[in-house]
């Protein structure tokens, strides 16, 4: 167990206690930006794609999209709440792994004619300010690692 935290129980249950110079109720993986900009990315498939599938692929590509969207932030906010960085880490890469899956999906949909030439760019380029966003943060926790 890392230095300061404490395991407790109550009865039969066990948990772990965090110091308080540690806790800052301020801060959790809401304030990263590698979070916030994903959350973007979410919202503009959610928003700016979704509507524009046919109902035929309700149960195809529009599943994967959604499943791909969700999985960006979640994975972060898993991650975060994580005690080891390791294990953090890996969740961030699985975010990332999201973040290509998106753009395939979204190459897909300019493909097929579901959406124009100027929507796959604005969703291209928020991919792409989300992957260096979600990279900056991954090399920040590695370093915090190597200390």
């Amino acid at each position: 167990m890392e230095k300061g935290y404490q395991l407790k129980s109550e009865g039969t249950n066990y948990f772990i206690e965090e110091p308080n110079e540690f806790y800052n109720n301020k801060k959790d993986f809401t304030t990263l930006e590698a979070w916030l900009k994903c959350r973007e990315v979410k919202i503009f498939f959610y928003k700016k794609i979704l509507p524009y599938l046919p109902k035929e692929e309700k149960f195809n590509l529009e599943i994967q999209i959604r499943k791909a969207a969700v999985s960006i932030t979640a994975n972060i906010a898993e991650g975060y709440g994580r005690y080891h960085y390791q294990e953090g880490i890996q969740f961030y890469r699985i975010s990332r792994g999201s973040l290509f899956e998106l753009k395939d999906h979204l190459i897909s949909c300019y493909d097929i004619g579901y959406i124009t030439g100027d929507l796959n760019q604005e969703g291209e380029k928020l991919i792409e300010q989300a992957k260096m966003m979600l990279n900056g943060y991954i090399n920040f926790v590695r370093n915090k690692l190597k200390k």
